[in-house]
């Protein structure tokens, strides 16, 4: 019978606990399965958008470079700057409303780089 890697790599050690078995490192320091930052060019882009909403026009934040947990925190503090709802998915913030202006005052005040985008 012939043995894989992943049969043969190391699993558990009694000094560390559980060990990741692509980079054999313990599962606390694994950098392996960690998240890459988004790529982008910098710039975050505003736009107002209801396609698809039934209507209802909605804020999109894009291009805003963050990891998932950072991502939805600032969107949290979008929607309480906006008094609003909305929701982050797929590393675009949708803020329920038309908030342009005040969400790309927020932003550049935060030190980023923004553009409006679309019409």
């Amino acid at each position: 019978m012939k043995k894989t890697s992943s049969s043969t790599g190391l699993v558990y050690s009694t000094g560390a606990g559980r060990m990741c078995p692509q980079c054999r490192q313990p599962l606390a320091s694994c950098r392996c399965g960690a998240p890459a930052l988004p790529q982008g060019d910098g710039v975050v882009r505003v736009s107002r958008s209801t396609q698809g909403r039934g209507g209802k026009t909605v804020t999109v934040v894009r291009g805003v470079l963050l990891l998932p947990e950072p991502l939805a925190a600032m969107g949290k503090q979008l929607k309480a700057v906006c008094g609003t709802g909305g929701t982050v998915k797929d590393g675009v913030i949708e803020i329920q409303g038309d908030h342009v202006e005040r969400v790309m005052a927020w932003l550049q005040k935060a030190g980023h780089t923004v553009r409006r985008a679309g019409g």
